[in-house]
Order: structure tokens, then sequence, then C-alpha cells
């Protein structure tokens, strides 16, 4: 996917903000389902990173805002740390009012739903003390998490929990499942596999040699293939 990504912006000619707005639409949709169909006064905790997997979840973020979900969005790391992209959405939080403190308070309540934003699938190695703790908040919670690409704490390639590992009960994948999805000791974190379009045109897979069919012809998001 690193590739794909890559040869999307250079020879494509997408920008990862068009991207990162269908990977965050897809995932206030995704939201939506797993909350019946209506946000209206949900409460909603959106987990968001310094990278493009952030950036996504602050999208999803903006799109529940709009859907009249209780949001609340909290930046895991210091807002200096921020890229590009991820930074702009994150100004537009603030100016709604849904960047909530950094810290774990207990005033955040128990949300009906966290959104999982903080790594995607570039992650590898063990999550800081400060991502960590918010992991392990998540997972105490005991209510559904929506993982963006992958759980954070979950090497994608190989499927490797970290000590610290979101617990999704379900996995939002972008464009194509990560091979780590599929390794049997992350089905405890990973849940239910779906996948979301985020505009991949099929050239750029065949460009690389892959084959992957009509991936989205039934809809934007689709049960991951067993």
């Amino acid at each position: 996917m690193a590739e794909v990504d890559r040869r999307v912006v250079r020879d494509y000619r997408i920008g990862l903000v068009q991207m990162m707005e269908l990977a965050g639409r897809g995932l206030a949709e995704q939201a939506r389902a797993m909350l019946g169909g209506s946000v209206v006064g949900r409460k909603i905790i959106v987990l968001c990173g310094m990278g493009n997997n952030g950036g996504g979840g602050m999208v999803a973020a903006r799109h529940l805002h709009g859907w009249e979900a209780q949001v609340d969005a909290v930046l895991i790391g210091p807002m200096a740390m921020l890229k590009r992209s991820p930074k702009r959405q994150w100004t537009i939080l603030k100016r709604l009012g849904l960047a909530a403190s950094a810290r774990i308070d207990p005033a955040l309540g128990r949300p009906d739903l966290i959104i999982d934003a903080i790594f995607g699938y570039g992650f590898h190695g063990r999550p800081r003390a400060h991502a960590a703790r918010w992991i392990k908040w998540a997972n105490d919670q005991g209510c559904r998490i929506l993982a963006l690409d992958v759980p954070s704490g979950l090497d994608a390639t190989t499927g490797d929990p970290s000590i610290a590992c979101v617990r999704a009960t379900v996995t939002l994948t972008l464009a194509l499942p990560k091979t780590g999805l599929r390794a049997p000791e992350a089905a405890v974190n990973v849940g239910e596999i779906y996948l979301a379009d985020i505009g991949v045109p099929p050239e750029v897979f065949r460009d690389i040699g892959l084959e992957v069919g009509h991936l989205f012809e039934t809809g934007s998001i689709v049960r991951a293939p067993g």
C-alpha cells in the first residue's frame, strides 16, 4: 500500500487530501452504520494521530458533527508534529469546537463509539507512553471501537500486536486488506474487516502486478472477502 500511495500521487496526481477526505467520509459512514443508521445525539470520541491516518479520523469527526453526533476529537501528540494535511484538518476541528483535551479526563464520559485513527499501516514497534495510555483507555471503555486501516498497535505486515494494541470491533481498511489483518494472532484486535474505496484507479494496482477485481461494484464500503 505504501507503493500504491506513492504511485497514486506521483503518476496520477491524485492528492493525499482527496484520499483523506474519502477515507474520513467512509469512516464516518461506517460509524453511522455501527450505531444503527443514525448518530444524532450519540457520543463519539475520535482518537487522532499525527499522520494521514489521524487526518482521516479528523475528517470523520467533522462529518459526524454535521450529522449531529456529540463528537470529541483527541490529538494523540503535540500539534507542532502534525503533518501539513492533518494540521489543516485539526485547525478546522478547533474552529468547530471539537478538539478535546489530550489528557485522559473522566469528564469525557463513556462514549457510544470510539474511533481509533492513531496509527496507520506504517506503524512498527511499540506505541510511546502517551499513545499507549489512550489505547488502554479505549479498550477499557467497554464500547464498540472502529479502527481506521489497522488497529493502533498492530503491525500491518506481520499481524503482531504490541503490548498496547487496540481491540477493535470493526476495522475499516483502505483500498486493500493489509497482510497482517489476516494473521490468526491479530483476530482479537481486528474484529470484522471492511474495505473503503478511496479512489485508487485500477491502473495503479495493475502497474504493480495486482489484479483486484471489482471490489467496490456494490458500494464504497464492502465487507472484506473471506
